[in-house]
């Protein structure tokens, strides 16, 4: 089956990203006198479409990523069907994902991640309309899930594999629930995870962000969940002390000795980035160009 150039309102420019359950694409709205909207339109594989636990998982990131409304998140706007094709509208970040700029100087990096752990902090806050906590845990913060835009956003997406304690985790068990090297020790466990799991996750981009590897990576997804598990202190001397402080918290074994919380870790970041020489938005924005090759957006 073949995906029609238009989903809805909607009209495929071009795909972005392709994943084992669905592809992301540009793709353009229209308007009323030539209004016209750019967004990123996630649609279930052709070969998924029909499958009803697969739709219903798409449903589920959908209705998540409505509640969710923050600088540092990608925005989720619309959930549709057409003939039969499920889609989800979210923001078009103009830009990359981490992949693309690593390594960063060290000012960058924590620069980016003090973003990312604000984010962390909003959606590990996240309630329901009656006030209760959602308990929700990313469970794939990784440089592919970290988008820069070209004006020097950072943005945290890709809700597809995270978990509320108040909603059910029925996602399928061959569906992978997140990257091997960025799982924290008790998500490999399968033990119960929250919000410091995220932070595990952080502490190992942060680390890649300055040094281009990860710190916990095997021959075989086998040998990185058996190192991950170890959680042995990797070599931080590459990092400025600053940052291989922050790094080594992160990591720790046990989610307890980790930061109280995601917005400890947005503090010690931003504290840390004082000492560092200045690094925001707008040297973040030069680094993008840099990598794409153009000019900064004004």
């Amino acid at each position: 089956m073949d995906l029609p150039r238009q989903l809805g309102p909607y009209r495929l420019v071009r795909r972005l990203g392709r994943g084992g359950m669905a592809d992301v694409f540009v793709a353009h709205s229209f308007g009323a006198s030539g209004f016209q909207r750019a967004v990123a339109l996630k649609v279930l594989r052709p070969e998924h479409v029909g499958d009803g636990e697969l739709e219903r998982l798409l449903i589920e990131e959908a209705r998540l990523g409505a509640r969710l409304y923050h600088r540092n998140l990608v925005g989720v706007h619309d959930l549709g069907c057409e003939d039969g094709v499920y889609y989800v509208a979210m923001d078009w970040v103009d830009g990359a994902d981490l992949r693309a700029l690593l390594p960063l100087a060290a000012p960058l990096a924590a620069h980016v991640m003090a973003e990312v752990a604000l984010a962390l902090a909003y959606v590990h806050a996240a309630a329901d309309d009656a006030g209760r906590p959602l308990g929700l845990v990313h469970r794939d913060v990784s440089p592919k899930n970290i988008l820069v835009s070209r004006s020097g956003e950072v943005k945290l997406g890709d809700f597809g594999v995270a978990k509320a304690t108040m909603l059910a985790d029925t996602t399928r068990a061959n569906i992978r629930k997140g990257t091997y090297a960025y799982m924290s020790p008790e998500q490999v466990a399968r033990a119960p995870i929250g919000a410091a799991s995220d932070q595990f996750a952080a502490g190992v981009t942060l680390f890649e962000l300055v040094t281009g590897r990860r710190p916990y990576e095997g021959a075989s997804p086998l040998q990185t969940t058996d190192l991950i598990l170890a959680a042995a202190p990797p070599d931080v001397s590459a990092l400025p002390p600053q940052l291989a402080a922050i790094t080594l918290r992160c990591l720790q074994q046990g989610p307890a000795a980790r930061f109280p919380s995601a917005a400890a870790l947005h503090v010690a970041l931003i504290e840390a980035g004082r000492t560092l020489p200045a690094a925001g938005p707008l040297e973040l924005a030069t680094r993008v160009a840099l990598s794409a090759g153009s000019a900064p957006a004004s």
